[in-house]
């Protein structure tokens, strides 16, 4: 199969538009799982052996800030560092799915499962890992942006 790219200004950022004869329908299913499965693919660290790991993107909940070094908690309760300042992580994360929700934590907001309004003016977000985060103030107004 020969594959053509084109750029489109009008199609939104993450989005890609396939064109293909109307005879190659069926293998729509397979193309889609194909672009699908070509995640994002994170470099960690894994602190116990300090050997470079792959990692998908999608299976991250947090990044939390350590010193000039992030902690990445994944859904399975492993923990790696990445080294990079969260500043930079959230710069660089293009996924629509995060959120940072204070000075020091960046959430996935695929592993939400309630979020309750506090004292402060604070908002507590549990997440599927029996986890817990409190979003400040000042990043309220992001949070609701992005659950919206």
């Amino acid at each position: 199969m020969k594959v053509i790219f084109e750029e489109d200004t009008s199609v939104e950022k993450r989005v890609a538009k396939v064109i293909t004869h109307p005879e190659e329908k069926s293998k729509w299913d397979r193309i889609q799982q194909a672009i699908c499965e070509s995640e994002t693919q994170l470099t960690v660290i894994h602190a116990k052996n300090n050997r470079n790991m792959q990692i998908q993107l999608s299976s991250v909940v947090a990044f939390e800030s350590e010193d000039r070094m992030c902690c990445v908690r994944v859904i399975s309760g492993e923990r790696y560092l990445l080294n990079k300042r969260l500043k930079f992580v959230e710069e660089d994360l293009g996924d629509v799915h995060f959120v940072k929700i204070n000075n020091q934590t960046i959430i996935n907001t695929r592993y939400i499962t309630a979020f309750s309004a506090t004292d402060h003016a604070r908002i507590k977000v549990d997440l599927s890992d029996l986890s817990s985060y409190f979003v400040s103030r000042f990043y309220i107004k992001n949070f609701r942006g992005k659950l919206s």
